[in-house]
């Protein structure tokens, strides 16, 4: 599920690109919850194809673990009336398909719904991925290894929260997985496990606070993240394991056009945890399949620039470390990952902006593309 996360929900919402959002000089409150909500329908954008209250929006993507390739997204919005688009998100179905330049797809629907003045939310997901990936190891001698990777499965998410105080939200949230893979290593590396097919099925918790100003391109404010899900025999999982995870990022606008961004990301497995559901590393500048282990810690800060017209500039810097990997020589002290970006805002009343960054680590290099900030 780590490894389909990244790809799949991103490409259902289509990265985030439909983000509800007020114009930045409007003064108007964001609506709780409008991190979630996908809806560009009254924007002015060559970004859509739209037709009533459905929209499809194409995205190009780059990125070192899965090439090059396109995500398609199509939403439609539920109808609402004045005094619901007040007080809560449009609930939203999605439907979604990738396709890159290592043969790699996914596809996928999911559901969002609000009720309740948005103190109850739902989200739901399902979807399936061929993923075409490379393992990379160094050997005792420090030479670089790769080992072809091939994930195939489907997966169904469900989530449900209520809202308990101010912008804090607890739920409960449920999971089943059903991956087959390829990968020619023993058969227990690291702890993490690689049997040709491992069925995956939980129930967790999760709790999520939310104060920043815009989620896709945020100026102000700060977000919290915590889960837990338990996979167990008696749910119909395979192998009985946990996985935990926490997310803090804070932003703080310096002056009228610098902003400067942090976060902090924390992972834990426990049990018989299968390798592609182990822990991952969110930095920039070498493929997340690099650094898998059953824990994981990272940090980055970013400085923001915005010019007077659609162009800004990123300068960023960060660090992670794994722990009981599948291949003991990647467990270095810090990981680092460093780099430089430009961007152009496509959506204005959003802050929706094309990201491009030259990333560099120990000994790899990348560039990414997407739509949207890195975090």
């Amino acid at each position: 599920m780590k490894l389909f996360a990244p790809w799949l929900v991103p490409l259902l919402f289509a990265q985030a690109v439909f983000a509800e959002a007020p114009a930045e000089s409007s003064g108007q409150v964001t609506p709780p919850g409008s991190d979630l909500t996908p809806d560009i329908r009254d924007d002015d954008t060559k970004l859509k194809l739209q037709k009533g209250d459905t929209v499809v929006v194409p995205i190009p993507i780059s990125n070192p673990t899965l090439d090059t390739g396109l995500v398609l997204g199509g939403a439609y919005f539920y109808p609402q009336s004045e005094e619901q688009k007040k007080v809560q998100p449009a609930s939203v179905t999605a439907v979604g398909a990738m396709y890159t330049s290592n043969e790699s797809y996914a596809y996928g629907i999911g559901q969002q719904n609000y009720w309740d003045e948005d103190r109850w939310r739902f989200n739901g997901v399902f979807g399936h991925a061929d993923l075409d990936l490379v393992l990379g190891a160094d050997d005792a001698s420090g030479v670089r290894r790769e080992t072809s990777w091939l994930v195939r499965g489907d997966f169904l998410q469900a989530s449900l929260s209520r809202r308990v105080a101010g912008d804090w939200y607890v739920g409960v949230l449920g999971r089943y997985v059903n991956v087959v893979q390829g990968l020619e290593i023993d058969s227990e590396t690291g702890g993490l496990h690689t049997a040709p097919e491992i069925t995956s099925a939980g129930l967790g918790i999760e709790l999520e606070f939310d104060q920043r100003d815009m989620p896709l391109n945020t100026y102000e404010g700060h977000s919290f993240e915590v889960s837990a899900l338990f996979n167990d025999p008696g749910l119909g999982s395979d192998r009985a394991y946990q996985s935990y995870a926490m997310a803090f990022r804070s932003y703080h606008e310096l002056s009228r056009p610098i902003v400067l961004a942090w976060e902090l990301k924390a992972c834990g497995r426990g049990g018989e945890v299968p390798l592609w559901d182990a822990c991952l590393i969110g930095l920039r500048g070498f493929p997340v399949t690099d650094y898998l282990g059953r824990s994981s810690a990272s940090a980055q800060f970013e400085a923001r620039w915005r010019t007077d017209g659609k162009w800004g500039f990123v300068g960023f810097a960060g660090g992670g470390y794994v722990n009981h990997s599948y291949s003991a020589y990647k467990e270095r002290d810090i990981i680092p990952s460093y780099g430089i970006g430009v961007r152009y805002m496509v959506l204005a009343a959003k802050r929706i902006n094309l990201r491009i960054d030259f990333a560099r680590s120990t000994d790899s290099d990348a560039i990414h593309l997407s739509v949207g900030e890195a975090f």
